[in-house]
């Protein structure tokens, strides 16, 4: 896998793109002279996280005839204070299912997706601790 980063600006916009050609940008906060005309590396981390476990939850409800009107999720990344690198030391994904969904196969298909399938969360576990709930149909299980 290869990704490519390109300077847009003379601060740090920078402009990257993969294997699907599709640019994402990224840029610093504004106090140390980023424009905000991007995500920050570590937001795109948690992205990265929750795109890559939203695909398998839905590929493993799919399969198992599961209706999905619609699929949100948030991640809230915790990171050292005060620590230069700053990792993530807690991550916990809230996932908002609504449709005709058995709370069984919703809480099997999160635990394949966090336990075995997820790249990114094999990733991220080695120095994070992730934790996840999920709602359906605004109703919160566990």
């Amino acid at each position: 896998m290869t990704v490519e980063l390109v300077r847009v600006d003379d601060a740090f916009h920078f402009e990257a793109s993969g294997l699907s050609g599709v640019p994402q940008h990224l840029d610093a906060a504004t106090d140390i002279g980023g424009h905000n005309a991007g995500a920050r590396p570590m937001e795109m981390l948690l992205m990265g996280l929750a795109g890559c476990s939203a695909i398998d939850v839905i590929l493993i409800l799919q399969k198992q005839k599961q209706t999905i009107d619609d699929f949100k999720l948030s991640v809230d990344g915790f990171r050292e204070k005060g620590a230069t690198p700053a990792p993530f030391q807690q991550i916990h994904i809230t996932y908002r299912l609504t449709g005709e969904l058995n709370p069984d196969r919703v809480k099997r298909a999160i635990d394949l997706s966090m336990d075995k399938y997820c790249s990114a969360t094999a990733q991220l576990r080695p120095s994070a601790t992730i934790t996840y709930s999920f709602e359906i149909n605004g109703q919160a299980h566990s």
